[in-house]
């Protein structure tokens, strides 16, 4: 054997783990008396602190990264819960642009590795890195964490630190580099120095790697396997924001209707428009059980105009606000404006021309009066409790506050536009910019390269998202079939819609689902997702509903406890 540099790929003994490059253990030679094999070790947590990653292991333009830190985090925890030993790695990678902020990253590194890889995705404007040791998004409570399954679990911050506004802080947009990255590109640089420490670690590549996100983190785990196929063998996208700059247009839409006199719904009206739209629409899939899943048909009936609240019309009379029991004609029209689509005033250089609206018959858009530990973030995350205005509450909707910081840092670079100026469905002089920001953030549903490598896709979203609409998801989902037809998107695709939830989190059903075993069956065992079901873990806990291949949904067989997924079947319109 004339080698003299050979990569052993399995795992070592202890007694081999002292240095990095030596010859075999054993002192064994290549039995021909020639010169002796050499192998790569792997190192320990601590012979990682220190370690520079070289610009030329990372596959788009950086000055390298350096991991800043590496300790030994002992086991914790019991149960689903359970954290086991590992080596938490902190690095940075360094911009191009010395004015750019770096990439901060993190790898936790199990002691027990599985020989898999799993990237988690941020929110929002990202601005911070991930929990690499917590759960997928959504993820099931009774079940061990991905980095207790074994995982080698990595993450950044998208390439900027955000301050006390968090996932609202758009301030990095005011850099190209910066913007870049969070546009895409950390997700790539990231990736590339985690693999680079990962074989440090274990002296092996991983044999699978799989990307997790939600909204912003469902964009990045859809954008990763478009862009760097070969990189990955597997996504779980929850909410995708796959078309984030259309969606942002959307939403500013949603913000101009909102920000009209009288046109803002408090949190008593939205509870009056809830429980009216939970009457005309909740026994549409064959229960009332506090969940609308034949959303399609309550679109296409419930109508706030003519809608009743106990017997009542929800319209007060003569359409003034006087009482908050009921909707005026300024906040009913506001509604509309959210429930229907935007139709954009110029081309986005993606080839997006609009966006569908939010299914809000049926969501909580930020109830005061629901109780439960989730309900700040929903409130947060839909209404907010503020008008919109100019300028821009910190209480405002959280889309109006992400527009708000998108138009000043991103789009014009002037920190004093006013976002109420900015009409999406008008023709404008921003238009350009906005077609180089979509440029970055609006996906193509192209991913023929990780189709045509065997690569496998979980996409859910709950049906009362007003942030990010499952009815762009669903378009997605619909051009995915369009492009490869259906028996085709069967062998890669799967797409479910869950019933009341909202973004992320809900007080009504709060969706827990194990994705995670689901993608790993398909993508290592050939084994399809069939009969997976969600589980709620707030508003009824416990209780559970099939997840039904889009477009069915969960319709309620006749009998059997209301609560269980098998009383449900999945129903075609």
């Amino acid at each position: 054997m004339n080698a003299t540099n050979v990569r052993v790929r399995s795992r070592l003994p202890l007694s081999c783990m002292a240095a990095v490059l030596l010859t075999a253990c054993g002192g064994g030679g290549d039995g021909g008396g020639g010169l002796p094999f050499l192998v790569y070790l792997p190192r320990s947590c601590a012979q990682l602190a220190g370690m520079e990653i070289p610009a030329s292991a990372i596959g788009l333009a950086t000055k390298g990264g350096t991991v800043t830190a590496a300790s030994v985090v002992a086991a914790s925890g019991t149960g689903a819960a359970a954290v086991p030993e590992h080596c938490l790695v902190s690095g940075s990678i360094s911009p191009v642009d010395a004015a750019a902020p770096k990439i901060m990253f993190r790898v936790a590194l199990p002691t027990n590795w599985n020989t898999k890889a799993l990237m988690y995705g941020g929110g929002g404007f990202d601005g911070s890195i991930p929990n690499v040791v917590g759960n997928v998004p959504n993820g099931p409570t009774d079940r061990p964490l991905p980095l207790a399954r074994g995982y080698a679990v990595f993450a950044s911050d998208s390439g900027h630190q955000a301050g006390a506004r968090g996932s609202l802080d758009g301030s990095f947009g005011l850099n190209d580099e910066a913007l870049r990255n969070w546009g895409g590109d950390a997700l790539k640089k990231t990736r590339d120095a985690a693999v680079f420490l990962i074989k440090a670690r274990y002296a092996a590549a991983p044999a699978k790697s799989y990307f997790a996100g939600g909204s912003t983190g469902g964009r990045e785990a859809l954008q990763s396997i478009q862009r760097w196929p070969s990189d990955w063998d597997g996504a779980i996208a929850w909410y995708p924001a796959w078309n984030q700059a259309s969606a942002m247009l959307g939403g500013q839409k949603a913000t101009l209707a909102l920000s009209r006199p009288g046109a803002y719904p408090g949190s008593a009206k939205r509870l009056a428009l809830f429980q009216a739209a939970m009457q005309a629409c909740d026994a549409l899939d064959g229960v009332a059980d506090g969940l609308v899943s034949n959303q399609a048909a309550c679109n296409a009936t419930f109508d706030p105009a003519t809608a009743t609240l106990n017997g009542t019309p929800l319209r007060c009379p003569d359409g003034a606000d006087t009482a908050d029991t009921c909707l005026s004609d300024a906040q009913i029209d506001a509604l509309k404006a959210m429930n229907g689509p935007a139709s954009f005033g110029f081309a986005l250089a993606s080839g997006e021309t609009g966006y569908p609206g939010y299914n809000v018959w049926g969501a909580d858009l930020g109830i005061a009066s629901i109780t439960t530990a989730v309900q700040p973030t929903v409130t947060f995350l839909n209404l907010g409790s503020s008008q919109p205005a100019n300028p821009m509450p910190t209480t405002a909707p959280y889309i109006s506050q992400q527009l708000d910081q998108v138009l000043k840092n991103i789009i014009t670079r002037d920190l004093a536009f006013n976002p109420l100026s900015f009409d999406p469905e008008s023709a404008s002089p921003l238009a350009e910019r906005w077609g180089v920001l979509s440029r970055m953030i609006d996906q193509s549903t192209d991913i023929s390269g990780f189709v045509g490598r065997g690569g496998k896709l979980l996409l859910a979203h709950g049906l009362h998202d007003v942030l990010v609409s499952s009815r762009a998801t669903a378009d997605y989902y619909t051009r995915l079939v369009q492009q490869f037809g259906q028996a085709r998107v069967d062998s890669f695709a799967r797409y479910y819609e869950v019933p009341g939830l909202g973004h992320a989190v809900s007080s009504q059903f709060n969706g827990t689902w194990d994705s995670l075993t689901a993608l790993e069956q398909w993508a290592e065992a050939g084994v399809a997702p069939t009969a997976q079901v969600a589980r709620d873990t707030v508003g009824v806990p416990g209780r559970t509903r099939p997840l039904c291949d889009y477009p069915k949904w969960p319709r309620y067989g006749g009998s059997g406890d209301v609560n269980a997924a098998s009383s449900f079947t999945c129903a075609s319109q």
